[in-house]
This record gives C-alpha cells, structure tokens and sequence, in this order.
C-alpha cells in the first residue's frame, strides 16, 4: 500500500482487532443461529460475514468477546505441570485462525458502507473487541501458561517453537514478566505517552494558521487552485498551512520569496509541540528501560528485521555517504538553474520541490495527461493479473454471482495455474463512491492457516477510489494510480501465496521492515518495456500500448533527481532514531547539525522547528522511520538480482513465491531473503539506481 507508509503502510487499516485478534473456533452455522435467518449465498472457504446490519455487528462482536474470554480461561486453568500442545498452544491458534474473519467483518464495514449507522457499528464493536484484546494481553494467569509451555523447549516443530516464542514476548512487552509495582508503572507510562501523543497530534489538526498572498504572489499556481482558497478581507487569498495548500506552493509557485515564506512558516508551526515531544521521549525511554532495554530504539527495533538501532544507523549512514556523489551533482545542476530563472538568490531547501520538478520537466517529454490515455481500469486489471501468472504461477477467475455490498465490488478466486489448487479469494472494491475509504489499500479479511491438517484458505480485500467509466467513457488512471495499484496487488498476491501454518504469522501481520518488500518490488512492472505494453492501450483504440519513447522516459523519471530528496528523507530518520537513542537530546542543534551534514551544506530554514511539526516521529514510526527506506533497499536488490534482465523469469517468480511469500512470518526475514537472493541482501542495486 502507497503512503501510507503513508501507512502505515497502512494495510489493515482496523486497529488492534486487526493485529491482535483474538479468536475461537465455534461452527459459522452457529453464529448464524443468533445472527437473523436471511439467506446469503456462502463463499466455499470463507467465514467472512458481509452485509451485516448495525444490530448483528454489534451482536457478533459481542459473541467473539464472549468465546473469546472461554477459551483464554480455559488455557488459564490448565496446571502448570501438565501443559501440552494440545490444551495451551493449540486452542490459541484455533482462536485466531477461526475467529480472525469474525473480527474483521465487524471491522470492515466502516471502510466501504455509506450507512452512517453501520459504520457507527462497525467502529463501536472494533473498540469493544479492541478492549477485550488489550485485556487478554495482560492476563498473567494466561501468560504463566504459556510461559510453562515454552520453558520446557518441547517443540513439535520450529513454527510451534515460534509461534510459543511470540506469545511469550507479547506478554513480556505488557510487563507481564514485571513486579506489580513495575506493572503498575508500566501501565502509567503507557497512559501518559498516549495522552501525550494524542495532545501533538491535536495540537497540529487544531493549527488554523494561515498566510495571505496577493495573485501576483501566486504566479504559477494553476487557476483551479486558486479557486479552491479562501479570500480576506481585502480580497486577496488566505493559504494555510496544510500540506493541501502547500505542497502545490512549494512545487508550482515561481516566486521564490513565496516558497520561502510558506516553507518556513510551516517549519514553525506548533511551537508547544516541542515540549510535548520531549516529554514523550523521556516517557518512552522510561518505558523501555523497565522492560529491560538501553533506550527506545533498542526497544522499537527489537523485533524487526533490523533487529537493533546500531544496525539502523550504520544502514542509514552508508545509504546517506553512498548518495553523495549523486546528490552534489544534483544540488549544482539545481543552484544553476535557480541562478538562471531568479538571479543571484541563494538556494534553499525551500526550492528543492520547484526546482526538481522543473528540472526533470526539462529533461524528460512526458505528458502525463497523454499517458493516462493509455491506462483504462479494465486493461491496467487485466494486465496485472497476466503478470502475476507468468511470474507466481496464479490463475484469476471471478466468482460469478457473489454476495457483495455494492454492485461494483468484485469477488475473484485465485487457483495455482498447474496444480489447479484452489489458494484463496480477493474482493475488488476499486471504484469511487461516496462515504468510502478515501486511500487505496489491501485488509486481511481472513488469513491462511492449516491447523490439526485443516486448511484455511486467505481472504482479501483491495479498496481504491478510482472514477468508473461514465457516458460511454472508459475510466483512465493516472499513472501514480497504476504504480499504486500495482504496490497494492502486491500485497494481495503475499496475502495468497502464503502458506504459514499458524494465523498469527500469515497474511500481513508480517514484520513491518519485510511486509512492504514484496509490493515495492511488484512495482518494477510500472516502469519496464514489456510489461507496460502489457497493461496499456490507447483508450479508443486497446490495441495500442504506450509507445517505447514514453516508456524509457517513464524509467528514467522514476528515480531521477531523487538522491537529495532521498538524503532529506535520511536526515528526518537519522534524527528520529537519534533522540530515541538518547536522553535530554537539544532537539533544534540536533537538527542543524544533521541538516548541514546530510544536505551537503543547505542549511535549515532560520527559524523552523521541524521537530514540533514531525507527526511520524510521534504516531506509528517512532524510532522506525526508517523502515521504508529499508524496504525499498531490499526489494531493488531482488528485482535487479533476478528479475532485471528477464522480467517474466517464472522460474524466479516461483523461488520467490515459494521461498519469501509463502513462509510469511513463520520464518526470519533476512534468512528467507538470503535464502532467495543466494547471498545476504546488499544495497548496491538501491545506490546504483540513484546514480547518474
């Protein structure tokens, strides 16, 4: 999923009902026992409830507590010298893998049901269930358990000796292995990092700051934007300080003093947040020196495929020297230009958006209303799926006559093109409709498991909001949307391909720094000859793809003038892990100093806090910015390794699907990488494609 990282990378996008779920194996038929009696046509494999009123949501998510809580006491009250697979580690499993569905289908609806009371259903049983399962996480009678199965070390197999591992540790980072006064502490410090994470955040959505600009302020910003502003009093127009009014600024405006204006004003916002931030930091430090970590990086890293904050640092340095090279000459083909349009003005990092923009409009003949001619939905749909069977050996094949919640979702079933196994279903909810989700991304509706030899095939869900075809015009995707897509599907075929035995370690509740790799690489279609004739064709006329010009432009665009923009992005991750590795950190000379060392010299705009403005650093990423970074490192070492110079190598999509995908979290990232790649992974084919 695009962004996200943006989001997260957001995959899921349900909370904690999503990660954490908690489950109980009871017969679906007696869950429709209590639900109402209409009939709905059923999806052989699947346990995930569609169409559900607000009244049997709530209902549901009652009955999933209820179970739920029966089997955690029914673990509970096993001796602890008579624990065994059978009656500790085995119902844990059932639970999740069984009752996983159950959860989301309270969960999803209020990404994709325009009834204000369904999502006010869907939202209240998520928290229901999200209470219960942060309740569960600090049962000690449960935890003792579990602990006493994995003392023993009297593993069946490497997953069960994995999956006991990961329950334990879960506990442990609740505190559950503390004192009760630590405990307590625990649960205090929790709180108030919530608390204040909250206020930064509020801090930043209530900032109403706004700047006025007069038109000839505003040359270069296209009519309809200016539009789109409010005027003063004296009718000039207010621009404020969101990123919706001032990005197009940064980017399009040809007045220089204006950029710089809007740039640093931004920088300066929430000026209180500083504060905030700082006692967050001392709190989170707090937090993870009595779970028995040095500082908070060390606690956030731990359980990631970057395992430990020195492996961070030394990867983020060797990106950041490696990019030098590229990035001075970026910064001198950039300051020649700024001489050439505004004279003798120094260069800012201000300019940097305008400027690359411009730059790479110079050198590159790509119009990208012409090129979205050549994407229709159906073509770019039909596209992926063809590259998806020659390389991972998938057929798609849509279920006719599905029960879905709106007439332009579609269910398809995924089958292995030579064995004719049937491997799972995805719901396609791609087009635009009010009341949806507003941002393309993949949810786990059910995850793959095989328990006591029961097979539990994976369900997916993409949504998107992309225009349908209207009055005989065929709907056309921007290119980003393609790319986008493409990063999505990614994420659906992992989902499919994956073949852990246990719920926990399938779908993509995966390492954080290893479940964005497989979609990244995917994204590599988007910019090669073949493979975007595959998916293109004029729209009035499908038999013509995009030509071999616009093709090479394509790939070259992608990562041209990307090595400064890169290191900006090093710099905020550098200081991200940097006051998470240390206590009573000067947030502002800290930020200078990197500023001038990562950015060749560009000094940081006079006046700015960026560290009252880094929301990332605060919510979701803290300590892990990096994380995309990483991802992207990995995915171009594969792509460049095995896929570069034969693109639809089945036999390399194969090794891929059967070595990376299918073990999802059963097995250690980086071992399941080495294993494919031959050697361990290098960032020298990242480098290089940054390199002129």
């Amino acid at each position: 999923m695009e962004n996200e990282r943006k989001r997260r990378n957001v995959l899921a996008l349900t909370g904690a009902a999503a990660l954490l779920a908690v489950a109980v194996n009871f017969a679906a038929s007696a869950v429709n026992a209590h639900l109402n009696n209409r009939k709905r046509k059923a999806v052989p494999g699947s346990n995930v409830r569609i169409n559900l009123s607000a009244s049997e949501i709530l209902r549901l998510a009652d009955h999933i507590v209820a179970k739920s809580k029966e089997v955690h006491d029914a673990v509970a009250s096993v001796p602890l010298d008579k624990v065994t697979y059978a009656n500790t580690i085995l119902p844990l499993a059932e639970l999740e893998a069984h009752q996983f569905p159950l959860v989301q289908s309270c969960a999803f609806p209020k990404l994709v049901s325009a009834s204000e009371d369904i999502c006010k259903a869907s939202i209240e049983a998520e928290r229901r269930i999200d209470a219960h399962v942060s309740r569960c996480s600090k049962r000690e009678d449960v935890y003792r358990v579990v602990k006493a199965f994995a003392a023993r070390g009297d593993w069946m197999n490497s997953e069960v000796k994995r999956f006991a591992n990961n329950l334990v540790q879960e506990f442990e980072r609740n505190g559950l292995n503390l004192t009760s006064t630590k405990r307590e502490e625990l649960l205090r410090l929790n709180a108030q990092i919530d608390e204040l994470s909250m206020r930064y955040i509020r801090n930043l959505n209530d900032d109403t700051t706004f700047l006025i600009f007069n038109e000839t302020e505003l040359v270069g910003l296209p009519p309809e934007f200016l539009k789109s502003l409010d005027k003063a009093e004296n009718g000039n127009f207010k621009v404020v300080l969101r990123s919706h009014h001032v990005s197009p600024i940064l980017e399009l405006c040809k007045v220089g003093s204006t950029r710089k204006s809007v740039a640093v004003a931004y920088g300066r916002r929430c000026e209180v947040n500083l504060s905030v931030l700082e006692k967050l930091i001392q709190l989170r430090h707090k937090l993870a020196r009595l779970l028995g970590y040095l500082n908070y990086a060390e606690y956030a890293t731990d359980r990631r495929m970057a395992n430990s904050s020195a492996k961070v640092f030394e990867f983020l340095e060797k990106i950041s020297a490696s990019l030098t090279e590229s990035a001075l000459k970026e910064l001198s083909l950039l300051k020649e230009l700024k001489r050439k349009e505004e004279g003798e003005f120094p260069f800012g990092v201000e300019d940097l958006p305008y400027y690359v923009k411009m730059i790479k409009e110079q050198q590159f003949d790509l119009d990208f209303g012409l090129v979205k001619q050549y994407f229709p939905i159906t073509l770019v749909l039909s596209g992926i799926f063809k590259v998806c069977q020659d390389l991972f050996g998938l057929r798609f094949e849509q279920v006719a006559d599905a029960e879905v919640w709106h007439q332009d979702v579609q269910l398809y079933s995924v089958f292995d093109l030579s064995s004719g196994e049937h491997m799972g279903y995805f719901y396609l909810d791609i087009y635009s409709r009010g009341g949806k989700y507003g941002h393309t991304c993949v949810v786990a509706l059910q995850n793959g498991s095989s328990i006591n030899s029961s097979r539990q095939i994976p369900v997916a869900l993409l949504i998107s909001q992309l225009q349908k075809e209207v009055d005989g015009n065929p709907g056309l995707m921007r290119f980003s949307e393609v790319v986008n897509l493409f990063h999505e599907f990614g994420h659906v075929v992992h989902h499919i391909c994956n073949r852990a035995p246990f719920a926990r370690f399938s779908g993509l509740r995966l390492d954080p720094d290893f479940v964005e790799i497989p979609s990244l690489l995917l994204e590599n279609w988007c910019y090669e000859s073949s493979s975007l004739k595959l998916i293109s064709g004029f729209h009035q006329d499908i038999t013509k793809p995009i030509d071999d010009e616009t093709c090479k432009s394509l790939k070259r665009w992608r990562c041209s003038f990307s090595a400064l923009k890169l290191k900006q992005e090093i710099l905020y991750c550098l200081f991200d892990q940097i006051i998470h590795s240390n206590e009573n950190v000067d947030m502002i000379g800290l930020f200078n100093h990197l500023h001038s060392k990562i950015m060749l010299g560009l000094p940081m705009l006079e006046g700015t806090n960026p560290a009252s403005c880094f929301p990332r650093t605060v919510i979701g990423y803290e300590a892990t910015c990096y994380s995309r970074i990483w991802s992207e490192v990995f995915a171009a070492d594969i792509f460049t390794t095995k896929f570069r110079d034969d693109l639809f190598n089945q036999n390399a999509g194969m090794h891929f699907r059967n070595t990376v995908l299918a073990p999802g979290g059963a097995k250690d990232p980086l071992e399941m990488l080495s294993d494919f790649l031959g050697r361990e992974p290098s960032i020298q084919a990242f480098v290089d494609s940054k390199s002129y």
